[in-house]
């Protein structure tokens, strides 16, 4: 996982000072691009040991020379390709050295010249034209020149050997040449350099005018068209292996090589997509050899820098551009920008035309751009965000600051970056304020996983609803399980396939579709139809058997660190009740909400955010087409990115406002705005912020605001959340919400002093409260005019049990059968699972006649107690868990608040 690099780098600080005390402990870092002199001298200046490696001779071409090859009717560029390459580029074994070094001695000194010109001329893998005797720091073009043999003078220029070189003296060949009196030699190597200066003269006008002309911090697909043509053009042998920065451009590229009729013949070109997002049997033909004839060409991202190599690849075209995630303190927002890339990657993407023969490397920058390149790529302590790094800090080392830790690190982090995740630990109630490690803190760190992750996997124990949060912290940390395809058909249908798997779980949601997704996939992946349920939705079968790893995983430290009992299904018990699965995606996800806009003409995929700040959903998202005529329905989304588009939000999910209102960090109440006007003022709001002790409400009931607004339960009042989200209500719905919270909060702090498995009758009564008003009402709220474009309204809030009803009156295709049948399969094994009388510590079995109303107004039959607790008797016996809803039971009297 990423955060494991950085969790490396403050392992790297803690060894460094364990190391002196533990003599007898041995470490070794190893890395093909690591920065060891840097890593030595942070170790005190420990040994580096150098294992060469063998890799075959790559030509390397700049942007001045690439413009000056496209401009120029000649192919000589390819000729020679397999000779053409820099010292730097092969490392050669000291016996071979050895062999070279007597045999330019042999020419130097004995006039023996058969054995150089051998090596000079022979295929062997590998060059030796500008190889330096390793005393006197001598060439062949050195020795040809002083002993004036004119045809292997010329025979060695044409082949591409470098006039400049200087021997140990200082001397180069044309020196030699004169020194010696070879005057035809010395005309020969003159004329050859007053060539070479032209035309760098020539290269740089070319340069100067494409640069005037083209922005160079963008992807030229042009120039990339052009140069796949010239290489195809001039050559028929060997894969073309392009690196670009991304799935779009890679599109942009394959669409526009389709539209040229020199590429649009399949026999004659074979056209693939390296990418995450492209389904595994498709991203195993780039391994494949084409058919005689066909030149493969394959698109790629920096996922083929380094960790796979494809055989056939001959030409590499790097852009020398890469997307990289990083993190901008100053804004607190995730980016995904393109950028150059450093030195080491550059050398790492011409390596991959030369790993099993010759080859050639495009770069499309010029030797100027290059050195201006970083060495290697900026750490990922200094770009990511470092909350998970925090936290483990203070884990290990509760005494000592996170600052002071992080700045002993090899590469420290900024000082914003710390105080940002600080703070964000601090909202979690992981850290207090005087940066102490909290109880909570503590159970949030000892799990592999963010720790807002692993507030969310708590959050759900209480509620009984793990089994769908377990997927979603196993996705969230490692990769999304839906494909990408290419082609604009199959990208629509991709898209529908998500908003069936969503509407299994009656909502709009990303989230939700991952969650329906891995459950249907695993029906079916029993019944041996996995691999062919992944094609139908465009899944991934690879992700999905990595998230039933981690999930087994998962569930196994949950039990190992006494967080659940060892029948895990136990804890999901509340799995498929909506509401309460929307407040446990509230629980991972907050304080990331936002709201869409009301429906717009020209609008689409709007998110408005914190601080009013409009953001925009991604078109693989399943909510980007979903708008609202009516009021503007909440969504929880996570995280936004700031791309080179602007910014972006990916995935993202309805959800109704009372779970927002019950695990918000801060409401406040305050007097609607007429009632301000009336008075001809405006009273000032007061807070409703979680707390251990009293109720906010309660600490303003004496004061003049508190009797003003609070004066009369059916008054008309504001509620804020989070100092942005406004919602309007009653007096009496706000109290209510209010002791609920408290409530709550003071359940889940004694959860987490004691064990999960402690039995407390006031603990348990208050979660068992909440989770029947979040299965009653957790929906309402959620507008009824939601649809996307050219559909009618959506079924968002029906129960899902009439969801299934509602597809099949609307006619379902095959594929919506499949996967309904798949849907009921598994809730009729939980419901016998659950049911079950040898399982007494299951839920109890839901009547059939109480069906929860969500999103509807809930009757006036439904009252709620002051304090939180449900009216009607609750019969406790050995099938009771905690949070449990006991739909049979009558439930409260809430309405909930209007959202305006």
């Amino acid at each position: 996982m990423v955060t494991s690099h950085m969790i490396f780098d403050g392992s790297c600080f803690i060894c460094r000072d364990l190391l002196p005390s533990k003599p007898n402990i041995r470490l070794v870092l190893m890395s093909a691009t690591i920065d060891a002199e840097r890593f030595s001298q942070y170790f005190g200046g420990c040994p580096v040991i150098r294992v060469p490696g063998f890799t075959y001779p790559v030509k390397t071409f700049y942007l001045e020379d690439i413009l000056s090859i496209l401009k120029s009717n000649e192919n000589n560029h390819l000729e020679s390709a397999s000779r053409l390459v820099t010292s730097e580029n092969i490392l050669l074994s000291e016996e071979y050295r050895a062999v070279i070094d007597d045999t330019i001695t042999l020419a130097w000194s004995n006039d023996e010249y058969e054995p150089l010109l051998d090596l000079v001329t022979a295929e062997v893998g590998f060059n030796i034209l500008d190889f330096q005797h390793s005393t006197t720091g001598v060439t062949p073009l050195m020795v040809f020149a002083k002993k004036g043999r004119v045809g292997e003078l010329c025979m060695t220029l044409s082949l591409g050997a470098d006039y400049s070189l200087q021997d140990n003296d200082g001397a180069t060949a044309l020196e030699w040449a004169e020194r010696e009196n070879q005057k035809e030699a010395a005309e020969i190597l003159k004329k050859h350099m007053e060539k070479q200066v032209a035309n760098t003269e020539q290269k740089e006008c070319l340069l100067d005018q494409y640069l005037a002309n083209v922005n160079s911090e963008l992807v030229d697909f042009v120039l990339i068209e052009k140069l796949l043509k010239k290489i195809c053009t001039d050559s028929t042998d060997g894969a073309i292996l392009v690196f670009l920065t991304g799935w779009d451009d890679i599109q942009r590229t394959i669409e526009r090589l389709k539209r040229n009729s020199f590429f649009s013949d399949a026999s004659k070109f074979l056209l693939l997509a390296l990418h995450s997002k492209v389904p595994s049997i498709e991203q195993k033909k780039v391994f494949e050899r084409p058919p005689p004839g066909c030149r493969k060409i394959v698109l790629s991202t920096n996922i083929a820098e380094s960790s796979i190599t494809i055989d056939d690849v001959v030409y590499v075209i790097n852009s020398g551009r890469m997307k990289e995630k990083s993190y901008d303190p100053s804004i607190n927002v995730s980016t995904l920008l393109s950028s150059w890339i450093s030195k080491a990657s550059a050398k790492q993407r011409a390596g991959r035309a030369g790993r099993c023969q010759p080859g050639i490397c495009y770069h499309l920058y010029s030797k100027i751009k290059e050195a201006s390149f970083l060495d290697f790529q900026v750490p990922e302590v200094r770009r990511m965000p470092l909350e998970e790094l925090c936290l483990q800090i203070k884990i290990l080392d509760p005494a000592r600051k996170i600052g002071e830790f992080l700045e002993k690190l090899l590469d420290p982090p900024a000082t914003q970056s710390v105080t940002n995740a600080i703070s964000i630990l601090e909202e979690l109630g992981a850290l207090s304020p005087d940066e102490e490690l909290t109880e909570l803190g503590n159970k949030l760190g000892s799990f592999p996983v963010h720790p807002v992750l692993t507030k969310m996997l708590l959050f759900a124990i209480l509620l009984n609803c793990l089994d769908p949060a377990l997927t979603l912290a196993c996705v969230s940390s490692y990769r999304d399980p839906f494909n990408q395809p290419m082609d604009p058909i199959e990208k629509k249908k991709a898209i529908s396939a998500k908003l069936e798997l969503a509407s299994l779980y009656g909502g709009h949601g990303d989230q939700l579709a991952v969650i329906a997704a891995f459950e249907c996939w695993k029906i079916a992946q029993e019944k041996g139809q996995g691999a062919s349920f992944c094609s139908r939705y465009y899944l991934s079968p690879g992700i999905m058997k990595m998230v039933s790893r981690m999930r087994k995983k998962f569930l196994s430290e949950l039990y190992r660190k006494r967080f659940i009992p060892k029948d895990g299904p136990c804890c999901s018990l509340n799995a498929h009740d909506p509401g309460i699965r929307n407040a446990v995606l509230l629980a991972g996800f907050y304080p990331m909400v936002g709201k869409l806009p009301l429906n717009k003409r020209g609008q689409k995929g709007i998110v408005e955010t914190a601080g009013g700040v409009k953001v925009r959903l991604t078109s693989s998202s399943s909510n980007y087409m979903l708008a609202s005529d009516g009021s503007e329905p909440l969504i929880i989304f996570d995280e936004i990115i700031r791309g080179d588009a602007g910014l972006l939000v990916k995935n993202c999910s309805v959800i109704g406002p009372l779970p927002l209102l019950l695990l918000a960090k801060e409401i406040m109440v305050a007097p609607c705005e007429e009632d301000d006007k009336n008075k001809g003022g405006t009273a000032p709001e007061f807070s409703g912020k979680d707390t251990e002790d009293d109720n906010e409400v309660h600490k303003h009931k004496d004061s003049p605001v508190g009797q003003t607004i609070m004066s009369s339960p059916s008054n008309i009042v504001k509620v804020v959340v989070d100092r942005w989200l406004t919602f309007e209500s009653t007096a009496l719905d706000v109290a209510q919400i209010c002791c609920l919270r408290e409530r709550f909060s003071s359940a889940t702090l004694f959860k987490i002093r004691n064990s999960f498995g402690t039995q407390s009758k006031i603990a348990d009564d208050s979660i068992q409260s909440v989770a029947r008003i979040l299965s009653y009402d957790g929906l309402s709220g959620i507008p009824s005019t939601l649809k996307y474009k050219n559909q009618q309204t959506s079924e968002t809030s029906a129960p899902e049990a009439e969801q299934s009803e509602l597809v099949r009156e609307k006619g379902t295709s095959s594929q919506d059968f499949c996967l309904t049948s798949l849907m009921q399969q598994y809730h009729s094994q939980n419901c016998m699972r659950h049911q079950g009388d040898e399982e007494p510590h299951h839920g109890v079995k839901e009547s059939k006649s109480a069906k929860p109303h969500h999103g509807s107004k809930t009757s006036k039959s439904r009252k709620l107690h002051h304090g939180g607790k449900a009216s009607g008797s609750m019969k406790r016996d050995k099938s009771d868990q905690p949070g449990y809803c006991h739909k049979q039971l009558p439930p409260s009297e809430l309405t909930i608040p209007k959202c305006i």
